[in-house]
């Protein structure tokens, strides 16, 4: 297992609340990425953040990771493959 990664951040008034900015690294450690839905949990001395499901893409995104060559094509044989008859 890799070593934790850690580091002390301030943090800082974002509109009506507090926020603390997830660096690239942290993220990266954490398979982070723009839209991932988490929890935020009090625990004992602070707070605990998990992953909790896949980010909802936007159509764009899906349109972007769309390969034709993977997702598209005859699903249904051509050709006979038991005994049915044509």
């Amino acid at each position: 297992m890799a070593p934790a990664l850690k580091v002390e951040q301030t943090v800082q008034e974002w509109g009506n609340g507090l926020g603390v900015r997830i660096t690239s690294p942290i993220a990266k450690a954490a398979h982070l990425s723009q839209g991932v839905p988490i929890s935020v949990e009090v625990v004992k001395d602070g707070i605990f953040l998990r992953v909790v499901g896949k980010p909802k893409l936007s159509l764009n995104q899906k349109l972007k990771a769309y390969d034709p060559n993977k997702h598209s094509g005859e699903v249904m044989a051509t050709t006979p493959i038991g005994k049915e008859k044509i």
